[in-house]
Parts: C-alpha cells; structure tokens; sequence
C-alpha cells in the first residue's frame, strides 16, 4: 500500500478477504490468495481472514462434508503461514454481523447492478430460474463481509474484481442515501504472477477443484510424490521456452508453467524466462517439480498434522470470531443507527 494511501484515508488500513470452505485447496487459491494473504499479514495492515460458509451454502453442501471442509480450509490457512496471532482467523457463520450488514445491504443494492454481474450468470448457468435466492444475492453479503470491518483492501483474484466494484458501488450509494462518509471505497489488491493459476490438462481454463480430472490440479493436501507426478505430465506444448514474456503469447500451457514458477519462487516471469529461456518441458519441469515439492509438500504434511486436532482448530476459530466480533459490533451498531433503527 502506497504512502499516500495512508495519509489521505479516514480509515486505517485494514485487510479482509475469504475463502469458501466448498472443497478442497488447490495450488490456485494458494498462489492467487493464501500465499498474499500471508504477506499481507506482515505488512502495515490489520489482517481479517475468513472462512466463508454462508456463502458456500449458497448451493447445497453436505452438512458433514462442510463442516470438515471448513476445518480443513482453516488448516490450510494455517499451514500456508497465516499466524492467529497476528491475523484474525474465523468461520463467517460465527460472525452474526455479517448477515445482519448484508440485509442493509440487500436493500441499498439495486436489482439491476446484481443482474449483471457475471459470475452469478456463470454459476447459474441455463437454470438461471432454480438457482438460490442467495447465490443471486451473494455479492450484497461479500460487501457486509468486507465493509462490516471497514476494511480498506482487498486481496482477491481477477474473478473476483467485479464484486469489489459493486462493493464499491454499494459502500457509496448508503454514504449517498444517509449523507455521510461512513463506509470506505474498498481497494482491491491484485497483483502478482499467478493471481489466475489455470488447469494443468487446459491453459485456456482456470484451475478448480470441481474440475472431474484430479490431475488438472495440485490440491495442497497433495504429497510430494503426486505433486511431482501432475507437474510431469502436466500439458505442454513442442516449443521451447522464450526468453522473454512475449513469446508466451498464444501458448497458454508454458505461460501458466512459467507464471506458477514464478509466483513460487517470488520472481519475475522475466526474470524466469532469462534463466530457462531456450530450453525445453523436459528440463523445465523438473526444476518446476522440485520448486513446487519444496514450497507446498511441508504445507501439506502440516494440515494433516492440524486435521487430527479439530479441537485445536475449532479453539482458533472460536477466539477469532470473539475478535471478529468485537470490531464488527460497533460498525454495525452505528450502521443500525444511521438508518434509524431503535434499538
């Protein structure tokens, strides 16, 4: 975050962002989130991490499988660096605020503004008409999620850019309606090599855990015998590597390798292609293999180690959701007063 910045906000720098607790972690969500989020945590900023359950009911999930999804997903946060400490760490639904802002926020948000966003389109897909209630207002909910901690910044892959806008959107409209300065314009935080990691098997689609193939991903609950093994037969194409950026054009599969490299290694994709530049897969993705295999396989074997504790993770999320709490109270209560609640 810039000096300036800083100085010419109202608000102190705070950072809130969430994962769904819908399936397992994968490479992306750590390369496009988890691993900023850690850096973050370092940085000039309070840091509020979630694990977002409200959202992930938006479409149905099985009540045992969601539940160890959840402790799973705060493991993964965990092991990827994410200290309790010194971030705040919780589960969504334990944060009664959350849903309490978002149905302020259902009522500032038009109907117009939710239909174009294009990820309830995607999701919804041609059966637009059964989808939930809630998936249609997911958005509204992600802004109470973010504005309830006033929270300034946003870490969030490009998938996620259009619901910081409505956010935005949202935050300006209730300042407009009740003439006051009292939510701040959200800045998203994008940035880095790999914010969008694509399939290992499709360069042209992005890396998820609903995809039926496991070997289009690296799950982070891989060991490093099967992260090597994906990393090896992972899609290429005949060419040998650049030497610089724009020769990754058109070749989707080298450009996500080089990105996920790079992004692992904390380079540059420049700075990688002047040392692979010219060479071919078959000796880059070794390399590859064992930079992946030394950054992700302590991260796997330590969320193993925290899944026979669930107690130990439930004891987290219970003492950041009383920490949650006491910064989202407040900004709800005064919220409540604004629009003239008694209470």
């Amino acid at each position: 975050m810039s000096d300036a910045a800083q100085t010419d906000s109202p608000f102190a720098p705070r950072v809130f962002s969430g994962i769904q607790p819908s399936g397992g972690l994968t490479l992306g969500n750590y390369l496009g989130a988890l691993k900023r989020f850690v850096e973050m945590q370092e940085e000039a900023y309070e840091t509020i991490y979630c694990m977002v359950d409200l959202h992930a009911i938006t479409v149905w999930q099985d009540p045992e499988k969601l539940r160890r999804a959840t402790r799973e997903l705060c493991a993964g946060f965990i092991a990827s660096g994410i200290d309790p400490r010194k971030s705040i760490l919780f589960n969504q639904s334990q944060v009664p605020e959350h849903a309490q802002l978002g149905w302020i926020f259902n009522c500032v948000a038009r109907m117009g503004w939710m239909k174009r966003m294009t990820q309830f389109k995607d999701k919804a897909g041609k059966n637009a008409e059964n989808a939930s209630l809630g998936l249609f207002g997911y958005p509204a909910l992600m802004a109470a999620d973010i504005l309830v901690y006033h929270a300034t910044h946003v870490p969030v892959g490009e998938d996620q850019k259009q619901h910081l806008e409505l956010t935005r959107d949202i935050a300006a409209k209730f300042n407009h309606d009740y003439g006051v300065d009292f939510f701040p314009l959200t800045e998203p935080v994008i940035e880095g090599a790999a914010t969008r990691v694509m399939s290992l098997r499709d360069g042209s689609k992005k890396m998820s855990k609903s995809d039926p193939s496991d070997m289009s991903r690296i799950n982070m609950t891989d060991d490093a015998d099967t992260i090597a093994a994906k990393i090896r037969k992972a899609r290429t194409d005949p060419e040998a590597l650049p030497s610089e950026a724009k020769g990754l054009e058109e070749r989707p599969e080298a450009r996500n390798l080089v990105n996920i490299y790079a992004a692992l290694a904390d380079m540059s994709v420049d700075a990688v292609l002047s040392e692979v530049g010219g060479k071919q897969f078959s000796e880059f993705k070794p390399v590859l293999s064992d930079l992946a295999v030394a950054k992700l396989a302590p991260i796997s074997t330590e969320m193993a180690r925290l899944m026979e504790e669930p107690d130990e993770i439930d004891a987290i999320l219970h003492q950041g959701s009383a920490r949650a709490r006491e910064i989202a109270a407040p900004i709800l209560k005064k919220t409540y007063e604004i629009v003239g609640m008694v209470g």
